[in-house]
């Protein structure tokens, strides 16, 4: 390819993502199905303005590699050992489960037994990139479907390596017999190799990037950073299996180093590019001629893989006690096939394991089902998650009489119980709704009049004298939940002012961009008194303690607000956070050479002008 096709191909890229992206986030569909259309749109099989995809693909695999890698960092050895029951009980069961059930169904279909094996092991694995992207962007990453959901995923990307492993043994003998390396010896290959990368990150690279970092030369420890993944990522594909899983390994390794999280700020903004151009191939390499000769076959597959993989997780879920609602997110989110699915297929191609029609009709149901994935996510959204919100309960929402409380009061749990009491007893009388029955009879006992019922019904909030009343404080802890009622308060009730509780920083932007103006984070106040009696009992005057808390706070209040406008793009948000973190380190240093007493007065007269803090 002449030097200025590629920057014509590049333009398209860039173009195609500029457009479409933002399109689809505008639409709530996220940014995930906009690069995928945006691919399908300028590939070969549309409109033609890119052409075939296999060496752009493999350049974009990188953006997997990548991702993996820093998956890697944030798994300690401590923390994967941890993670060892839901990884190996459940990731292994939907990995065996699944593989099992679509064995048997192609082998219905009249496949050979070898192609049959394949496809139950390309199927069985979910998309890493994708299903991670999306929970991201939704903030579900840290919610029990979204924790369970990782813990699968990663199953699945180590599962790999034995798959890779037992591919060579399923092809034709004469294939078999005339390869370099047995079976067995190709297994040997892949585990010495990985034994050595951990050996290698654990004892070798961190004192490499020691070295690196003391050089002072920012640009040189990004190229080390670079050098690393795309080595090991060399390394693997030498050996025939997926570079993604050589980094994986190798950010376990390097996770205990130093410079974890500066290798993770500089490698972030190549992830994401290189994860966005790794989407937009999978759009274009989504071949609609073939679907157009066979799409009753095609689109059959596909509903069938999604089906399948759903019914086994929904089971697993059940079977592990996960609690309701967040059984479907963990079910709709991997119900899907991944790009590993491309690496075994290739592999198998190789070894002549499948046919060429064969993997040609794999390729497009793994492309179509990955492309699947922030549809059934909204199906997931704005279908089923709202009916547990809603509840399902066989218990009926409480007759609630003719009141004109100026605040009503959503959840009333600890939080929620210490707001309500102060309100009370300085003279103002509140309507209290609380979804949880167990909780409401709890206080109830205690004498407290409230309502039973789910505040995101519209029809609820008015009979609780929402249309009269002046605030509604919502105290829940769950992001889902409190956003739906969010949601129908500024529907059909602009009028009330709203004071939420948030449960971290990411619940609080959810908030904010919801249009919530007073947002209360619920562990600041009680750990700044932490920290402020811990200065003095270390010897601080009490006077001066307390000036570097409310410092602190003011502070911090302002980096939340000025860090907003980045909440959903991690590396701009890391970068900033860290030049934020200095800026407050040199305040409070300067504030040790204060002498001046004065400012206490200042301080202590600014301390509720910020209602967010």
């Amino acid at each position: 390819m002449e030097h200025g096709n590629i920057l014509v191909q590049i333009s398209i890229y860039l173009l195609a993502a500029v457009i479409a992206v933002p399109i689809f986030k505008r639409l709530g569909l996220g940014s995930v199905l906009g690069y995928l259309v945006a691919g399908a749109l300028i590939g070969p099989h549309i409109f033609g303005l890119v052409g075939e995809q296999e060496d752009v693909m493999h350049f974009a695999e990188f953006g997997v590699v990548m991702m993996l890698f820093l998956i890697g960092l944030e798994l300690q050895l401590k923390k994967l050992w941890d993670m060892r029951g839901p990884i190996l009980v459940v990731g292994s069961a939907q990995v065996l489960l699944t593989s099992a059930v679509l064995i048997a169904v192609a082998l219905a279909m009249g496949l050979q037994m070898r192609e049959a094996i394949t496809v139950g092991m390309v199927l069985s694995l979910s998309s890493t990139a994708i299903v991670l992207q999306t929970l991201s962007e939704k903030g579900l990453m840290k919610t029990e479907g979204g924790t369970a959901a990782f813990s699968v995923l990663l199953y699945q990307d180590i599962a790999v390596i034995p798959m890779l492993a037992l591919l060579p043994l399923l092809a034709p003998y004469e294939i078999r017999t005339g390869e370099g390396l047995s079976g067995w010896q190709q297994t040997l290959v892949v585990v010495v190799s990985l034994v050595g990368i951990l050996l290698a990150g654990r004892y070798l690279l961190g004192r490499l990037l020691r070295r690196v970092a003391g050089s002072r030369l920012r640009e040189l420890f990004i190229a080390t950073a670079l050098l690393i993944v795309v080595g090991i990522a060399a390394l693997m594909n030498a050996i025939g299996i997926s570079p993604a899983l050589g980094a994986f390994i190798a950010g376990v390794a390097l996770a205990e180093c130093e410079y974890r999280h500066q290798l993770e700020a500089d490698i972030e903004p190549f992830k994401g590019l290189l994860l966005g151009l790794f989407f937009i191939t999978v759009g274009a390499s989504i071949d609609f001629g073939l679907i157009a000769s066979e799409p009753m076959l095609i689109f059959g597959l596909v509903a069938m893989l999604a089906v399948v993989k759903f019914a086994i997780l929904f089971g697993l879920s059940k079977v592990a006690g996960m609690s309701p609602g967040e059984n479907y997110l963990f079910s709709f989110s991997l119900a899907q096939a991944g790009e590993f699915g491309f690496v075994l297929l290739a592999f198998a191609g190789r070894h002549e394991i499948v046919s060429e029609d064969l993997k040609g009709i794999l390729v497009a149901v793994v492309a179509l089902s990955m492309a699947t994935t922030p549809l059934l996510m909204l199906v997931h959204e704005k279908l089923v998650q709202p009916r547990f919100l809603r509840g399902e309960s066989d218990r009926e929402a409480d007759e609630i009489p003719d009141t004109d409380t100026p605040v009503i009061i959503v959840g009333y749990g600890r939080f929620g119980q210490i707001t309500g009491r102060l309100l009370n007893l300085c003279g103002f009388e509140t309507t209290l709704l609380e979804r949880n029955a167990e909780q409401l009879d709890l206080v109830r006992r205690y004498g407290i009049r409230a309502f039973y019922g789910d505040a995101s019904r519209p029809e609820l909030l008015k009979a609780a004298g929402a249309d009269k009343a002046k605030l509604l404080v919502l105290t829940l802890n769950n992001q889902a939940e409190s956003l739906a009622i969010v949601d129908q308060v500024r529907t059909h009730f602009p009028h009330l002012k709203i004071l939420a509780r948030a449960r971290n920083r990411m619940h609080q932007y959810a908030l904010m961009e919801a249009g919530v103006t007073h947002v209360f984070r619920e562990t600041v106040d009680s750990a700044l008194a932490i920290g402020e009696c811990a200065l003095r009992l270390l010897g601080w005057r009490a006077s001066r303690a307390r000036r570097a808390a409310l410092e602190f706070k003011a502070y911090d209040q302002r980096m939340l607000e000025q860090l907003f406008p980045y909440w959903k793009d991690e590396s701009q948000h890391i970068e900033k956070t860290k030049a934020y973190r200095e800026q407050l380190l040199q305040a409070l240093q300067e504030d040790r050479r204060e002498v001046d007493l004065h400012l206490d007065g200042h301080w202590e007269s600014g301390q509720g002008s910020k209602p967010g803090l």
